[in-house]
């Protein structure tokens, strides 16, 4: 099959072919970093991290951005009720947002820029709007004239002209009587007194939300890119406002596809701080729902539908988590041996285990059914784990018999970024080093990712065990030893 993907734009389900033969480029709208991540991050970030190791696994060299808002009306009110500043809030939320996506088991973005380190090129874009006649000043501020971009609508399938007679006699406030049209939206706005400024050439002041992301997808991967990514949410205005800004300076499309995925429902509400049922993944992970859970959880739904997240759906989640978990905790621990010399129906076999798998993500990311292929094939494997867990000392030994569907587990586990995990000591004592379970779930980890060819994060696997005193030592067969130093 070919990987087919829900386009939008399109609103159609579409064979996927990117620009280049072999390279994707792909732009994910990052967060605006006043807070600690919640749940809707954690659904969001995890699906795309999934379709980008997907693709890597498909053989894709995959270019992967996701930009930082560190400068928003919502930091600078958290910045003063703290007595702090805009560069301290933003610091100490994306040392947050890298540690909880690291927690996920997130792959960290190929670059990752910054609103206040993108201001050149910001500027540049605005300037190029207003020469061209797409965007207006008004006391400071620069605004978007949405009536100069005729395709303006076509993501999220807004009429302008009804828009503008509904709003006929109803534009108040000093900022909305600046604007030629009520969704004109601002690409700079000027300083308030006391705010955090930058120069420009319309005066001191600061860019808009939209005009970031178009700037820093030009910035990073050009006028075209393969695929814009991010929640259902950011449809309107910020995603339509981007088609607009960007393609109204370059006259290209600016993304072929785009992909958003469902919101979060807490107890079928919308999730909220004003309802109360606001939960960051910190607090979670905090409460006990282990990293893995909470993965697996939001897998089990397609991307696209909304995720219901109810105290009953996620112990369910649990409990598939421990089975498989100890599945692929044993599968970590075997070793090649004369089950590599299989005979050829099992390879057959194996072989329709993986295409069953790429049939599944290849129909739009359907992830809940690539696990249940998953949990087929740890099946056997999770009997034997039982068995070991009530002291049959013979269930290990059967166990390597099952190496071959062993590796293969691993290494589909890990395209959906699922990987043993080992329970933290319940004493709390901590450890001379990682365990010997613990040095055998991060081998299998780094096995995964150089069969997904992401090299990068296999030396850094390595890299982090030496560091803890670890050599690693690679042998013919795919066998990997260890020694402490």
């Amino acid at each position: 099959m070919t990987l087919r993907l829900t386009n939008s734009l399109t609103r159609r389900s579409e064979a996927f072919e990117p620009l280049q033969a072999g390279q994707v480029s792909m732009y994910c709208c990052g967060v605006t970093v006043y807070d600690l991540c919640h749940l809707g991050h954690a659904r969001s970030y995890i699906a795309w991290d999934v379709l980008r190791r997907y693709l890597i696994w498909s053989g894709y060299q995959v270019t992967f951005v996701q930009n930082y808002t560190d400068i928003d009306d919502k930091i600078l009110k958290r910045a003063a009720e703290e007595g702090s500043s805009m560069e301290v809030v933003s610091e100490r939320n994306i040392e947050a947002f890298v540690a909880d996506m690291a927690t996920l088991n997130i792959l960290p973005a190929d670059r990752m820029p910054r609103a206040t380190q993108s201001l050149a090129v910001i500027r540049e874009l605005i300037g190029e709007l207003q020469a061209k006649g797409a965007a207006y000043g008004a006391d400071g501020d620069v605004y978007f004239s949405v009536m100069q971009h005729a395709g303006y609508g076509k993501l999220s399938g807004r009429d302008l002209s009804e828009q503008q007679q509904n709003a006929d006699g109803r534009v108040s406030g000093s900022e909305e009587a600046r604007k030629h049209h009520p969704f004109d939206f601002a690409l700079w706005k000027g300083a308030k007194p006391g705010e955090p400024s930058f120069p420009s050439p319309w005066g001191p002041g600061r860019p808009g939300w939209h005009i970031e992301c178009s700037a820093m997808v030009r910035q990073e991967l050009g006028d075209t890119i393969d695929i814009h990514l991010g929640g259902a949410d950011l449809i309107f205005p910020h995603h339509e406002n981007e088609i607009a800004q960007s393609e109204a300076a370059t006259g290209k499309p600016l993304a072929r596809w785009w992909l958003h995925n469902g919101m979060v429902n807490v107890g079928g509400e919308k999730m909220s701080k004003s309802l109360g049922n606001f939960t960051t993944i910190r607090a979670l992970l905090e409460s006990g729902t282990s990293a893995m859970t909470l993965r697996l959880f939001v897998l089990q739904a397609h991307y696209r539908k909304p995720l219901d997240f109810t105290a009953e759906a996620l112990a369910a989640a649990a409990t598939g988590w421990k089975g498989l978990n100890g599945a692929l905790q044993l599968a970590a621990q075997l070793q090649p041996g004369a089950a590599d010399d299989r005979p050829q129906d099992l390879a057959t076999e194996l072989a329709e285990v993986r295409l069953r798998f790429s049939a599944a993500m290849d129909d739009d990311l359907n992830t809940s059914a690539a696990l249940a292929v998953l949990f087929e094939l740890a099946k056997p494997l999770r009997s034997l784990a039982n068995r070991s867990e009530r002291g049959d000392a013979e269930a290990a030994t059967e166990a390597q018999a099952l190496h071959a569907e062993a590796r293969l587990l691993l290494v589909l586990a890990g395209v959906l970024g699922l990987g043993p995990e080992v329970e933290a000591d319940p004493s709390g004592a901590a450890a001379a080093g990682p365990s010997d379970a613990e040095i055998a779930v991060q081998i299998a980890a780094r096995l995964a990712a150089k069969v997904a060819k992401n090299f990068g994060e296999a030396d850094r696997i390595r890299a982090s065990l030496q560091d803890q005193g670890i050599e690693l030592i690679d042998k013919p067969g795919g066998l990997t030893d260890w020694l402490r130093s």
